[in-house]
């Protein structure tokens, strides 16, 4: 039986605020729950939350969407909104307050961004370890990391040096956005790369791998700006930490044929739905060996055919 007590005059915004604290408790992490209340203040600007939640209703948030709508806001950005709604709404028929409920939204599907080839043959050359700073030598091997394995930014500055197992080429991700336990492979060249990177980085099993001058963890503001400061620094303007990721999923499946079911393991999807998702068009199965599914393919191949039988 819930513990939470809400009266029928209690408003949209205090049973907000009493679902946030049923999360807190439930240890949603802080970044989930920072998105719950960036979103809530969203649409405070197109629904009326000083009203009494047992007075909400369907044709509310049907204005709701108008309202956003009128603004211009975009298709993903409503998605995201009425998926943060969906979510509070569940949570409110549970506890019994509401039996309301609100559709998804249709966003559009987008073409991820990602880091070029060119862009990366800048990023991934070695600096001279003879002459650069640790953070350039550090944010170089960061890169790598990221591209081996298309991992979160809050799952590398989480990894401890424990976590590497160098001699099976490996690592254990301590930190991960579903909670559960995951193991990623490294190749070799990683390997190679973070066992010369442990001689300069030293310290001990419980120490981060990846640390400030200092050899302190990394904070979340000091990884990204380590990584635009890197990126300016060899002429790249893009500077996201997080297009890493989807500049790994592209070439995982394109250019290096990889499969959707392994990627989904790799990036830690629940679902494989989420993976296919993510990767919007980067799917393998469409683009490899299209020559031989492809109409215009097949009819300028029998054309060359019958030149050649015609030259004979």
């Amino acid at each position: 039986m819930s513990i939470i007590t809400l009266q029928n005059g209690n408003t949209i915004e205090d049973t907000f605020e009493e679902f946030i604290h049923a999360k807190r408790a439930k240890g949603l992490r802080d970044k989930t729950i920072q998105s719950y209340v960036c979103h809530f203040k969203a649409v405070s600007r197109h629904l009326d939350v000083k009203q009494t939640i047992v007075n909400l209703c369907k044709s509310d948030l049907d204005r709701m969407i108008t309202s956003m709508r009128d603004a211009e806001l975009s298709a993903n950005s409503i998605n995201s909104y009425t998926r943060m709604l969906k979510s509070f709404l569940s949570w409110c028929n549970v506890e019994g307050i509401t039996m309301l409920t609100i559709p998804i939204y249709r966003g559009e599907e987008t073409v991820k961004e990602t880091y070029t080839d060119q862009e990366l043959e800048k990023l991934l050359k070695k600096p001279d370890t003879r002459k650069c700073s640790f953070c350039e030598y550090r944010d170089w091997v960061i890169i790598n990391f990221l591209l081996n394995s298309g991992s979160r930014a809050a799952t590398v500055r989480a990894i401890q040096i424990r976590d590497v197992d160098l001699d099976n080429g490996m690592v254990h991700y301590r930190h991960t956005k579903n909670h559960k336990a995951q193991v990623i492979p490294l190749c070799s060249d990683m390997v190679r790369i973070l066992r010369e990177y442990l001689r300069f980085r030293g310290g001990v099993d419980a120490d981060t791998l990846f640390c400030s001058d200092t050899g302190e963890p990394l904070t979340e503001n000091a990884l990204r700006k380590g990584i635009v400061r890197y990126n300016r620094s060899r002429g790249v303007q893009k500077t996201s930490i997080h297009l890493f990721r989807h500049t790994f999923a592209r070439k995982y499946l394109i250019d290096c044929g990889g499969d959707a079911f392994t990627l989904q393991k790799i990036l830690g999807h629940s679902t494989l739905d989420m993976t296919r998702h993510y990767c919007a068009v980067f799917n393998a199965d469409i683009v490899k060996n299209y020559d031989n599914f492809s109409p215009l393919a097949q009819m300028r191949q029998k054309e060359t055919r019958i030149r050649m039988d015609h030259r004979r």
